[in-house]
């Protein structure tokens, strides 16, 4: 460490110890709690070591309020932006987030399925997964099961009557 370093080291720990409690009283005023207070004295004292240059005696406190008005500034800038950011976020999310009715009725159609898929005999309730959530044609699926094309249509058909009475639909047709 040269001179030159070793001076503002010094400096900078006798502004430190001279001014840090009055430094962090005057934030934790004008923020109102002491974790941010001590957040932004650090951050300010931070900012006077890559700044490499302590101001002199008198003009200390002068000069670390000025820092730290704009600090508080940019803080409450930075915060107003993160909570406009959020409600943003919460407004895009609302209407695709259903209601915890919406999900209950939901997970018991599922269940009723899954329990109606269950009682079909094996092929046919592999034939309609796989179909239905693997998007296989016919013909894929026949080769899938070692079965014929017609068979594959008559396991699906099977398994999509199993299921109809907890699908919902558009209601009787008249």
């Amino acid at each position: 460490m040269d001179n030159g370093s070793f001076a503002l080291k010094q400096q900078l720990e006798q502004l430190y110890i001279d001014h840090h409690s009055w430094l962090n009283s005057l934030l934790r005023r004008k923020l109102g709690n002491s974790s941010d207070a001590a957040d932004l004295a650090h951050d300010i004292y931070l900012n006077l070591i890559r700044k490499g240059r302590v101001p002199s005696a008198q003009d200390c406190r002068c000069h670390l309020t000025q820092i730290a008005k704009g600090m508080v500034i940019d803080l409450y800038r930075r915060r107003r932006l993160e909570a406009g950011h959020l409600e943003e976020l919460r407004e895009q999310a609302e209407p695709l987030a259903p209601s915890e009715e919406v999900r209950a009725l939901a997970v018991e159609t599922l269940t009723q399925v899954d329990a109606a898929l269950h009682n079909q005999p094996a092929k046919a309730r592999q034939a309609l997964l796989l179909h239905k959530l693997s998007g296989m044609g016919h013909r894929d699926i026949a080769a899938e099961l070692k079965v014929s094309v017609s068979s594959v249509e008559k396991y699906i058909a099977s398994g999509l009557r199993a299921c109809m009475p907890f699908v919902p639909g558009p209601g009787p047709r008249s």
